[in-house]
């Protein structure tokens, strides 16, 4: 059925025009925004938008983004039957989320990002800070510290429960990593480390040792500001 025109019903008499709030269609607003300030400034949540397009009757849109974000948070490769398990996603809108993740591991980076201070953590992170819990995220080194992997390894509030040096060094390990970085969005707004932040920082960072991977900084943020340890001078004391 094209939008803006009645549908036939079986009889072959008109039925009523659709009405526009129930099927939810896609706002401009991040399309603006692209090519206002180019691709770049979306959110992770407004590229999933222009990905699926529209929301369905009773979910809108950014309902859908989120629960597409959730499980691309915790799967790089999600497969289409698993999206599709999303109240809304059909096989079209799994099929072009499955598509665009496809063709980006297909584009390689010609070459590595480096890390050379805390700004560059922040810029490998910052597009979590929309995210309305906690993430942890670790970002796998070289030697020459050249960015291996970025993955997520716990979702929900960091502390010593959930936070294991088990998962966080499980990828660095299978890519031969020789340091991390972690960081952890605060979705309060706060940047500034709680005591349970430090106790895990020095957690990881003594397991790190252990293991040959050091631990280089671990950053709490938002979207415009970051606390870096490093900066603070606290991961000599931790």
């Amino acid at each position: 059925m094209e939008i803006g025109k009645p549908d036939l019903d079986k009889a072959g008499t008109f039925c009523s025009f659709p009405n526009m709030e129930e099927l939810n269609l896609f706002d401009d607003e991040p399309r603006e925004k692209l090519l206002r300030y180019g691709v770049g400034k979306l959110t992770d949540k407004e590229l999933v938008m222009l990905l699926i397009q529209s929301g369905t009757k009773g979910r809108h849109i950014e309902e859908i983004a989120d629960d597409v974000l959730e499980i691309l948070d915790k799967k790089r490769e999600p497969s289409v039957s698993e999206l599709m398990g999303i109240a809304g996603m059909g096989l079209s809108k799994a099929s072009v989320v499955v598509s665009a993740v496809e063709l980006g591991r297909r584009r390689p980076l010609t070459r590595r990002r480096g890390i050379r201070c805390p700004e560059d953590i922040f810029t490998e992170v910052r597009h979590y800070s929309s995210r309305s819990q906690e993430h942890l995220i670790v970002i796998a080194l070289n030697g020459a510290h050249e960015v291996l992997s970025v993955e997520v390894s716990t979702i929900g509030l960091v502390n010593m429960t959930i936070v294991h040096p088990r998962e966080v060094f499980s990828n660095p390990i299978a890519l031969r990593a020789t340091a991390i970085a972690i960081a952890h969005n605060h979705p309060s707004g706060c940047i500034d480390p709680s005591d349970e932040d430090v106790a895990i920082t020095k957690r990881i960072k003594n397991a790190g040792d252990i293991l040959g991977i050091k631990l280089i900084d671990h950053l709490v943020f938002t979207d415009e500001k970051y606390y870096s340890f490093l900066e603070h001078e606290l991961m000599s004391s931790t």
